[in-house]
């Protein structure tokens, strides 16, 4: 059962990674509760994360594993590191400029994504310089994406899987400064990310030196294999990033009501990621090397069954965790959060939008997968176009303008999105 243990290993430490992230979400409630420092430092965390989930971990590893893992199997490990290398250049080389003109424009950015943020000079300046200290997590997270997408594709599960771990820890770190020192105006948070973005890229350093892929770092160029993972990036920028665009979105909107709606939809979206994470990530990071090499071989039967297995494997873990977080969603919420900063009305608040969400997690948790499947499209020549889907769009713009000024029904405009695009994505 190679399929069942890869995807054991990698949600074991995810799960490790969630249990440290629930005390980090604790410690941050009980000491920024849902207030007007606590909304601008999600809202500049959430920046560095948007770009992550498209150019880093979602588009960019859907991209750049299936042609690593086909060039190493046909080419061997030597060509297979050279386009690492490659790749590695050319993203570091984009991501220093992306990141340098983010931290330019920043409060142009901050107008866009919490434009009611404007209407309080102060927390629009705090949420600026939050997200310029936040920022740089990009680059470094980007490159730790590549480092994983080499290790997970010889089949080292282990050392990419434990990398949020090092996050949750600097967090919980600055969290208890904070509280020691009374720092309380959240930067220590932002400063915390980028750290823990560096000692992530140092410790994937390490392990593909470990593992025999050490990287060395050429000059930029664009040669045949990273023109063509940039191609087969292009169009899964859409579909691997929907999950995050329609959290900010719903970020966007949450901004212009009271204060504290931003903190809501995140607290919520924090206990709707466990079953995400736990299952739906460690199913798509486990099927994609082994996918990506049965279709390079041209071994089409053995990669359908493949993904009907990951998929039967979510299905059976994902529905009673969402019927659970649906029903039982403000007691879990009180026993976690509801301390310090954090009173009952934040609860109940909160519990709402965690229902909302809980509606949709089969269906996100589908996502994961349909990506890394979809992405193989470009190793077809089809261009991945299966990642794309305008009812999406259509379906999301719809329940944001019913949403009105009610956060609690912000949540439910990801659900249907995702719903309406999953279908589609798997011929089982």
């Amino acid at each position: 059962m190679p399929l069942l243990r890869s995807v054991a290993t990698v949600g074991s430490y995810t799960l490790l990674s969630r249990v440290f992230g629930f005390v980090r979400d604790i410690l941050t409630a009980a000491i920024l509760g849902a207030g007007p420092v606590a909304d601008a430092f999600f809202v500049a965390q959430r920046l560095p994360n948007l770009f992550r989930s498209l150019f880093a971990e979602g588009a960019f590893s859907a991209a750049f594993v299936p042609l690593f893992a086909g060039t190493m199997a046909e080419h061997g490990k030597s060509a297979a590191r050279v386009f690492a290398e490659d790749a590695l250049a050319v993203l570091l080389a984009a991501l220093l400029g992306f990141v340098l003109l983010g931290e330019i424009f920043m409060p142009a950015v901050m107008a866009v994504i919490a434009p009611g943020f404007g209407d309080d000079p102060a927390k629009f300046g705090l949420a600026v310089d939050l997200a310029r200290i936040t920022f740089p997590y990009l680059l470094f997270i980007a490159l730790v994406a590549l480092q994983g997408g080499v290790l997970n594709s010889v089949d080292r599960f282990a050392a990419a899987a434990a990398t949020p771990v090092l996050l949750n820890l600097f967090l919980i770190a600055a969290l208890l400064m904070m509280d020691r020192f009374g720092w309380h105006d959240g930067r220590a948070l932002a400063w915390a990310v980028t750290g823990a973005g560096f000692a992530q890229f140092l410790w994937l350093l390490s392990s593909c030196a470990r593992a025999g892929l050490a990287l060395r770092l050429p000059v930029p160029r664009l040669t045949p294999g990273v023109r063509r993972t940039l191609a087969v990036m292009a169009p899964g920028t859409i579909g691997a990033g929907v999950t995050q665009l329609n959290l900010l979105i719903s970020t966007a909107l949450a901004s212009l009501l009271p204060s504290g709606s931003v903190s809501y939809l995140y607290y919520a979206d924090r206990l709707n990621q466990l079953p995400l994470g736990v299952v739906g990530i460690a199913v798509g990071t486990a099927i994609l090397p082994p996918l990506s090499r049965q279709l390079r071989l041209g071994q089409a039967a053995d990669a359908v069954a493949t993904q009907n297995r990951g998929v039967e494997l979510a299905l059976l873990l994902t529905l009673p965790a969402a019927v659970a977080l649906a029903v039982l969603a403000k007691p879990v919420l009180a026993v976690l959060f509801q301390r310090g900063a954090f009173g009952p009305a934040d609860t109940a608040a909160t519990a709402a939008a965690l229902a909302a969400y809980a509606a949709g997690l089969p269906a996100f948790v589908l996502c994961p997968p349909r990506h890394r499947h979809a992405g193989q499209g470009g190793n077809r020549g089809d261009g991945g176009k299966s990642l794309s889907d305008p009812r999406v769009d259509a379906v999301f713009g719809a329940c944001r303008d019913r949403a009105g000024d009610d956060h609690r029904r912000l949540g439910q405009c990801a659900d249907p999105a995702c719903s309406v695009a999953s279908p589609r994505a798997f011929p089982l």
